[in-house]
């Protein structure tokens, strides 16, 4: 809401100061998070280092050991996300207005690659892991605190064919803040994911979700599924255990 707020306040400008509306998007993405999330911060009285990396293991040592096998989940991820989104497809058809903003979203343009790559990981993971997972982790039990966080997550993208991708991301990416109690690894996957959509769509493929999943070889799975298995087994040997890691909530 307060990210529409501000892009409504800017309308004015944009058309004044000439801002594409790509341009426009990306400021008033930067704007609206940045004010809350500094707004959120004064008032709790934290910094920044209590949202970013609250963990006692440094953070190039969390960067080297947990963001590769973070990047082995990624492929899996896209194509599960083919076959969700493809189901609800079925079911509920995207409409012209939605594909056309969809279609927007996936643009090459460099501030949408600003918006989608750069700057939505990042200030997307501190508001919804930084702020929001840390207050809930604080009272409710953990897998309760990690699922409302990933239903707001999910909520937020204000459309059912995001949702899914969102709140199946924002619970791996919750339980990762959970165990590392750092946002370097949610970054990265976040990251990620936001530009594989956004090299796709600049390829011409459109959305994941109008892609047929019985189109992907087998082969393709198979190799998505080992590679997820081992990052998987890599995070729950470093992860799986309360350590020093996961301190400092």
């Amino acid at each position: 809401m307060f990210q529409y707020l501000v892009s409504a306040l800017l309308h004015d400008v944009r058309q004044l100061s000439g801002l594409t509306s790509a341009q426009s998007g990306t400021m008033t993405m930067l704007l609206s998070n940045g004010l809350l999330i500094a707004a959120v911060v004064h008032v709790l009285g934290l910094g920044y280092r209590d949202i970013l990396h609250p963990s006692t293991t440094s953070p190039a040592a969390t960067f080297v050991f947990l963001v590769p096998p973070v990047l082995l989940l990624l492929p899996l991820v896209l194509l599960l996300d083919i076959v969700v989104v493809g189901a609800i497809e079925a079911v509920f058809p995207v409409s012209s207005w939605e594909q056309q903003a969809f279609n927007g979203m996936a643009e090459s343009t460099l501030p949408a690659v600003v918006a989608a790559c750069i700057l939505a990981p990042v200030l997307e993971e501190m508001l919804f892991r930084g702020i929001l997972l840390r207050a809930f982790l604080e009272r409710y039990p953990r897998g309760l605190a990690i699922g409302y966080s990933a239903l707001y997550f999910g909520a937020a993208h204000l459309n059912l064919y995001q949702f899914v991708l969102a709140f199946l991301a924002g619970l791996l990416l919750g339980w990762l803040y959970e165990r590392s109690r750092s946002l370097l690894p949610c970054m990265a996957l976040h990251g990620a994911l936001n530009v594989s959509v956004s090299v796709w769509g600049s390829l011409g493929k459109g959305s994941f979700a109008s892609d047929d999943p019985f189109a992907v070889p087998a082969s393709v799975w198979f190799a998505a599924a080992a590679a997820a298995a081992v990052g998987t087994w890599v995070l729950r040997r470093l992860l799986g255990r309360r350590s020093g890691v996961r301190d400092a909530a």
